[in-house]
């Protein structure tokens, strides 16, 4: 088992990167909201009261992982290259996948994590109005299984 690097005799810090060789980080982080089938073809259809849901999410993932070392207190600011960040729907679910690649010191999955949190939060403040029952409660919506789906660390830049 690893070492914790964020923690030493002297308490929390930000680890030190300095030594490492510059080199292609590629990470993809996914995950799901579930909602009601009703709800779904509401955003499919653009129907939804407060706009476009899929290009608002887009874009509140790719500022989420530009915003991660803001968020994350040990996350280091990592000079991005690229992010995307695309949807899957499937009949009660969307499925958001963010990548996140840069030429660093250290690898991009916090940022592809954070990114598709933010568009799976996204999604669902939305969508709330219609996802709530009679009660004001979320009995269908729920996020779940988000996880980091590809790392990559690729060779060091000339």
């Amino acid at each position: 088992m690893g070492e914790l690097t964020h923690v030493d005799e002297r308490g929390v810090k930000m680890v030190e990167i300095g030594h490492k060789d510059m080199v292609f980080r590629r990470a993809v982080a996914k995950g799901r909201i579930r909602l009601k089938p009703e709800t779904i073809r509401l955003i499919l259809e653009g129907k939804t009261k407060k706009g476009n849901v899929i290009a608002t999410a887009q874009i509140a993932g790719i500022l989420a992982v530009k915003k991660t070392p803001e968020l994350i207190p040990l996350c280091h600011p990592i000079p991005l290259t690229g992010v995307d960040v695309s949807f899957e729907f499937g009949e009660d679910y969307v499925e958001a996948v963010c990548e996140v690649r840069a030429y660093y010191k250290t690898g991009v999955e916090m940022e592809a994590l954070t990114g598709v949190t933010v568009a799976l939060l996204t999604i669902w403040d939305m969508v709330k109005a219609v996802e709530k029952d009679e009660r004001g409660q979320y009995p269908n919506t729920r996020i779940e299984g988000i996880e980091v789906a590809v790392k990559e660390k690729g060779e060091d830049v000339p």
